[in-house]
């Protein structure tokens, strides 16, 4: 155990010394991803057409030609369907892991996630309110009443946690936990409750998937408002290494170092639900990237997030890519919902997580 322990700091000490190569390691690594995601598909397109599409639309045909490309379809299938999905998904796994290391910060456990405060049922009652009375089909908000509903529930369930935490006195993070419980219970049973009642066959089977995650909805009018959110929260969060560190120590350490914890945790709750709610409306419900991926990065670069929350947005990022280009090839002419992949990964890192000993925040 002891050469266990002294191999996995000497890897630490590199892996801190060598920061800047990992961090562009990672960056390369997400390109050839992006490439190869995009290979991947039903209909099999070249790499000189993928690279030709690419040029010319993201130049404005200043750059590259499509008279080359082989159809009309390829262009259409490159631009408008596998780019939309896999920038998707990567900033759905930048999203989601970085708001999974601050999350185990704020609430100062390492097996905290995302969803711990109940902002994931929340986000799933709103939206199965919206798909159940129609507003994700036939009306006004046709396009957006989908993640309209998912967004308002998701701050409505983290209103519901601040005023539940805030009662009786101070906000801890033992009252956050116990708060996120409270109200992740009670949104799951008002959705439940609603699907129960509800005479829409149609309606539940849409639920129901997107309960599983999914990024097959992915287009580039959905882009703009999901990239600025997490770009802003992301660049927020990575210059607030300071305050998650200290939250780490504990409130009597804060309250000896003068940082006001409870202000921070307000703040840093409603940025995380507000982030949340926007991945959850376009992408659905997919678990344990928020978990496992802090984790993993925690391991190798210790529990400073000045090292932790870059190497984990880049990695998130990676890691969503590959989850979803298993979903769409691991079963022939069949998609899996994203949120099956990504459980069938996380649930045996978590376990071993909860039974590793002596595990505190990559202490």
């Amino acid at each position: 155990m002891q050469a266990i322990k002294a191999t996995e700091d000497n890897l630490k000490v590199k892996t801190q010394r060598y920061y800047p190569l990992v961090l562009l390691g990672l960056i390369i690594a997400i390109f050839i991803s992006i490439i190869y995601s995009l290979l991947n598909g039903q209909a099999d397109i070249s790499v000189d057409d993928i690279i030709q599409i690419l040029l010319s639309k993201l130049s404005g045909g200043r750059v590259g030609s499509l008279d080359g490309v082989s159809s009309n379809s390829a262009v259409n299938i490159i631009w408008f369907v596998r780019t939309p999905r896999v920038i998707l998904a990567v900033f759905v796994g930048m999203g989601l892991a970085v708001t999974g290391a601050v999350m185990q910060a704020v609430v100062q456990n390492p097996l905290a996630d995302p969803y711990i405060l109940g902002i994931s049922s929340g986000a799933s009652l709103g939206a199965t309110f919206a798909i159940l009375i129609g507003f994700g089909t036939a009306s006004v908000f046709s396009q957006f009443g989908l993640a309209f509903g998912a967004f308002v529930g998701a701050i409505a369930a983290a209103f519901g946690v601040l005023i539940l935490s805030g009662i009786g006195g101070r906000m801890t993070s033992v009252k956050l936990v116990l708060s996120g419980s409270v109200i992740g219970a009670l949104c799951s049973s008002i959705s439940s409750f609603i699907v129960y009642l509800a005479n829409n066959a149609e309606g539940m089977k849409t639920v129901t998937f997107w309960a599983m995650g999914s990024l097959a909805s992915a287009s580039w009018n959905k882009l703009s408002v999901l990239s600025v959110t997490v770009v802003l929260i992301t660049l927020f969060f990575l210059f607030q290494y300071r305050i998650l560190n200290v939250m780490l120590l504990g409130d009597e350490a804060a309250i000896t170092l003068g940082v006001p914890l409870s202000r921070y945790r307000k703040l840093y709750l409603m940025l995380a639900a507000l982030l949340t709610g926007v991945i959850v409306a376009y992408s659905g419900m997919i678990g344990f990237v928020g978990l496992i991926i802090p984790h993993i990065v925690r391991g190798l670069t210790g529990s400073d997030h000045k090292r932790l929350l870059p190497v984990s947005a880049l990695t998130g990022s990676l890691f969503m890519i590959w989850a979803d280009v298993l979903s769409r090839t691991l079963i022939a002419t069949v998609e899996l919902p994203i949120g099956i992949i990504t459980s069938v990964i996380g649930a045996p890192l978590f376990i071993y997580i909860i039974v590793k000993k002596g595990y505190n925040f990559g202490g």
